[in-house]
């Protein structure tokens, strides 16, 4: 096996998201009181709130609205639609489930006056804990970065762009107090490990050819 072989391409971003996550709690605390303070500053507030512009392409919302306009917009490519919802929900479940493995405050109900350590909980009691207990990972970010590699798989042209989007999604997490950074990047990783998949690794994405096959030919 070579690193060019798919199963390799497939494990190299999210293995690189998840060293950049563990690199990110020495500045996780740091970073959430630096932006709770920039809060509290209505200017700085008020500019800080663009970034909210990009929560959408996290969310169901969002990603129903670019699947309608690509079914509207490119006939040709609709039989990818189904790939690309499966890209993105998938990785959001897997947050999800994660967020059930990993008790973490989040950073606007954390005192953040301990090291990073003080901000995680018992591990596997997060269906008590309640969305302020939730924080790891980002849900968001996993969504938008599966969905980001589905569209880039159909569109390798918007690589750029669909990239940028699912970076924006990351920072407006942690600039509302949702996330810290390490939430974001391991959110990213397992956004990223969850899309390949559907895209290139493992029997799945075989079937689903198949599949977009027959719609193709009807």
């Amino acid at each position: 096996m070579t690193f060019s072989s798919p199963s390799c391409r497939g494990v190299f971003w999210p293995a690189a998201f998840v060293l950049a996550a563990a690199a990110a709690l020495a500045v996780d605390v740091p970073i959430a009181q630096t932006l709770r303070d920039w809060n509290k500053s209505p200017d700085i507030y008020a500019y800080l709130r663009y970034f909210d512009t990009f929560e959408m392409f996290g969310h169901s919302l969002g990603i129903t609205v670019l699947l309608v306009a690509i079914y509207q917009l490119d006939p040709a490519r609709r039989w990818a639609i189904p790939r690309i919802l499966l890209c993105a929900m998938a990785a959001g479940g897997m947050a999800d489930v994660l967020k059930m493995l990993v008790v973490r405050t989040r950073p606007y109900e954390c005192a953040l006056t301990g090291n990073v350590w003080s901000t995680f909980g018992q591990c596997f009691s997060a269906w008590g804990a309640g969305s302020q207990g939730q924080s790891f990972p980002s849900g968001h970010t996993a969504t938008a970065a599966g969905f980001a590699a589905a569209l880039i798989w159909l569109y390798p042209r918007g690589r750029l762009l669909f990239t940028l989007l699912a970076i924006l999604v990351g920072c407006q997490r942690i600039v509302c107090g949702a996330h810290y950074l390490s939430d974001v990047l391991v959110g990213a990783a397992a956004g990223c490990f969850v899309a390949q998949f559907f895209l290139q690794v493992s029997r799945l994405p075989a079937w689903i050819d198949r599949w977009e096959q027959r719609w193709r030919s009807k």
